[in-house]
């Protein structure tokens, strides 16, 4: 902390600083450009570090004459610079790679693609065939100093006799970039800079990280093309499938649980593949505009008759980025599709269900009438079931009462009774119903 900053703590001039402030401002300086006096040497190794910790990373680092003190908050960040003898070694951590490059003088040989550059590393061959992870980009960058009207000349003997592709970089064109993209039996690509004398050291850092960049970030946005490529076949089929399914719902212009089924099987079967592929298609289009952006960074200028890195990459490169996006859109548009289908086939049976339903309660309403009618005749019955029996007590009744010496005839006595006691007994009953629904009303 320096002693402005001291002074402005002390001062309590700033409110307490946010936890990631100083991690997000370091941000800008997380990978500087390197200073590379030319002529030089650079490698890189760019290796998929998936499956593999800071801790493995360090302590293959650590095996590194010399640096037996480097400890593990060294690589708390995501870069680190290394000096060794004769050259320096740069690691750097992406959030799926990680690359090592080594910087140094370029060793007195003979111009040659068989060269043997990897015997003059700073670095022991062993060291770095086991560097942690899977090899996706290896790139051997010879950086020169020359004219650059000499540039196909100079770099020539570097790559072989191969179709080439160059470009002037920058507004005057001050260097140039010469490669074939060919992998070496060594598994290495070439590329050849050229700069005049007295190219700065920090603009060749430049030229070589983006140059380095592109291609480290080229070989990662690959990564989604064979994937697009396998999923052709099982998006061709579940577009035919949909279209035949869609073709049932319109054709038929009922529900069907079992076309619904098939739906929802076909839907989960592309919302799996957009689960196990989705972070792979849009890490490749991240990475393909990164190499949008480093070649811009480039500024090319064509050399007459020579294709240059850009074009090359158009041309063979954003084919496979096209393919890689348009399966992205198509596993998106496929899923929003047969969202649609499903929300058109559940409505239909939806619709389906509710008139079933409205015909259940038909038939339960025209069921519950009739239950009624009969509960009013067995009611009207009851009314005639239990007169009779009234009448008939009051009969022995009227009859104990002549045998008492009463004057008058039971018969006749019990006949007179009986429209007294078949309305006394309906007026019973209308009172038992209206005590009955009163009941009701207060429990609802």
């Amino acid at each position: 902390m320096g002693q402005d900053e001291v002074m402005v703590r002390e001062a309590g001039l700033l409110p307490p600083d946010d936890p990631l402030r100083h991690e997000l401002h370091n941000e800008l300086h997380a990978r500087p450009i390197p200073q590379i006096r030319l002529p030089a040497l650079v490698v890189q190794v760019a290796v998929r570090h998936e499956g593999v910790s800071r801790e493995e990373e360090l302590e293959h680092l650590r095996r590194l004459s010399g640096l037996g003190e480097l400890e593990l908050d060294q690589l708390a960040g995501i870069y680190l610079r290394l000096r060794l003898p004769g050259g320096s070694l740069r690691w750097e951590r992406h959030t799926e790679f990680s690359t090592y490059t080594l910087i140094q003088p370029l060793p007195a040989l003979e111009a040659s693609p068989e060269a043997d550059l990897l015997g003059h590393l700073i670095v022991d061959a062993g060291w770095l065939r086991s560097i942690p992870g899977r090899t996706l980009s290896a790139v051997k960058l010879i950086m020169l100093h020359g004219a650059v009207e000499e540039a196909l000349a100079l770099a020539c003997p570097w790559l072989g006799v191969h179709s080439v592709v160059a470009s002037m970089m920058g507004r005057n064109s001050h260097s140039c970039a010469v490669t074939d993209f060919l992998l070496r039996p060594d598994g290495f690509e070439h590329m050849v800079v050229v700069a005049p004398p007295g190219t700065s050291e920090t603009r060749a850092g430049r030229i070589a990280a983006r140059l380095l960049e592109m291609e480290a970030y080229r070989m990662m946005a690959l990564l989604g093309y064979p994937l697009a490529r396998a999923l052709r076949p099982m998006l061709l089929e579940s577009e035919r499938a949909l279209a035949r399914m869609t073709a049932r719902i319109r054709d038929t212009n009922q529900a069907d649980a079992g076309l619904l089924d098939e739906l929802e099987a076909l839907a989960a079967r592309v919302e799996h593949a957009m689960a196990e592929h989705g972070y792979r298609f849009s890490a490749s289009a991240a990475y393909h505009a990164l190499v949008r952006a480093r070649l811009a960074e480039l500024r090319e200028t064509p050399i007459p008759g020579i294709q240059t890195i850009g074009e090359f990459l158009q041309r063979r490169f954003s084919p496979a980025m096209a393919t890689v996006e348009s399966t992205a859109q198509r596993l998106a548009a496929l899923s929003q599709r047969i969202e649609r289908a499903g929300a058109l086939l559940r409505t239909r049976v939806d619709i389906a269900l509710e008139t079933q339903n409205q015909e259940l309660l038909h038939k339960l309403k025209r069921g519950q009438e009739m239950q009624y009618q009969l509960q009013r005749t067995v009611e009207g019955l009851s009314i005639a079931a239990i007169s009779y029996y009234v009448v008939g007590l009051l009969y022995y009744l009227f009859k104990a009462g002549k045998e008492a010496g009463l004057p008058f005839s039971p018969e006749l006595a019990a006949g007179l009774s009986i429209p007294g006691v078949i309305a006394a007994v309906w007026w019973l009953t209308r009172q038992i119903h209206r005590r009955l629904a009163s009941q009701q009303d207060r429990e609802g």
